[in-house]
C-alpha cells in the first residue's frame, strides 16, 4: 500500500477555538481537516509545516509542541500525519486551497464532517481543557 506522510497544523486562539478548512477538492471534497499537507524530502516535519501553511494559507504560525501523531488506512493509501499545536504569528488565514474555513470553539468540532484520520485528533482535543495553561 502506498504510503503518505503528511504534518497538520491545529491552530488555536486565545478563546480556545480551533481553526478547520474544507476541502475544495478531491475524492474527499468538502470534508473538513486541518491545514498542512506533505513532507517534502529533506525537509523536518516542522519546515513542512510552516511553508504547507504558507502556501495554503499565507500565514506564518508558531508551532507549539507535536500532540499527536496519527497512523491511518485510507482505501488507496497508509497516511502518517504529525499533528502539531500552532498559533498565527502573522498573516491573516485566507484560503489559498481551501473551499472554506471557521474556528470552532471545543464545543462545536462535531458539528463538521471530519476526514477519518482527523477524528482521532478530535478526541485528543476534546480532553484538553482549552486555556493558555495548556496551550
Amino acid at each position: 500500500m502506498k504510503q503518505i506522510e503528511v504534518v497538520a497544523a491545529i491552530i488555536h486562539d486565545a478563546e480556545g477555538r480551533i481553526f478547520a478548512t474544507q476541502r475544495g477538492a478531491g475524492d474527499w471534497k468538502d470534508w473538513w481537516e486541518f491545514p498542512g499537507g506533505k513532507i517534502e524530502p529533506g525537509e523536518t516535519p516542522e519546515e513542512a509545516l510552516q511553508r504547507e501553511i504558507w502556501e495554503e494559507l499565507e500565514t506564518c504560525v508558531r508551532i507549539e509542541s507535536l500532540l499527536h501523531t496519527v497512523e491511518w488506512d485510507y482505501p488507496k493509501f497508509h497516511l502518517t500525519m504529525h499533528c502539531f499545536l500552532c498559533t498565527v504569528e502573522s498573516g491573516s488565514l485566507t484560503l489559498l486551497e481551501h473551499e472554506a474555513a471557521r474556528w470552532l470553539a471545543p464545543n462545536e468540532l462535531d458539528s463538521v464532517q471530519w476526514l477519518p484520520a482527523d477524528l482521532d485528533v478530535i478526541e485528543k482535543l476534546k480532553k484538553i481543557v482549552f486555556d493558555k495553561q495548556y496551550l
